[in-house]
């Protein structure tokens, strides 16, 4: 089975399934009982499809789509990566972006 990336996304997946399915899109559309403007959409990025419709696609290429979650490892934070752009912030903005992430923080400990 091939490797996909870590953050497949739908179009990366339905372009990989096809691929290795070896199907046009008209093919693809076909099977699946769909129209070649739809797979074509999808594939270009131009729409995201909704859950049913990829997992009808993966099938009629011939695949299943399996899901599962993993936690995340701790001590790999995301945030790290934000830190040359807060650093490049005036005061004031910092100050704004501080208030911002306050606000969310609250409002997600009034929704637990």
């Amino acid at each position: 089975m091939p490797r996909m990336p870590r953050r497949a996304t739908p179009r990366s997946l339905l372009i990989e399934a096809r691929r290795l399915g070896r199907l046009t899109q008209r093919a693809l559309a076909d099977r699946a009982g769909t129209v070649q403007s739809v797979v074509a959409r999808i594939e270009g990025g131009s729409t995201s499809p909704t859950w049913d419709t990829l997992t009808r696609l993966l099938d009629a290429a011939g695949f299943e789509l399996r899901v599962a979650l993993h936690s995340a490892p701790e001590g790999e934070s995301h945030m790290l990566g934000d830190v040359g752009r807060i650093l490049r912030l005036s005061p004031e903005a910092r100050l704004m972006e501080l208030r911002n992430a306050a606000s969310f923080l609250a409002a997600a400990r009034r929704r637990d």
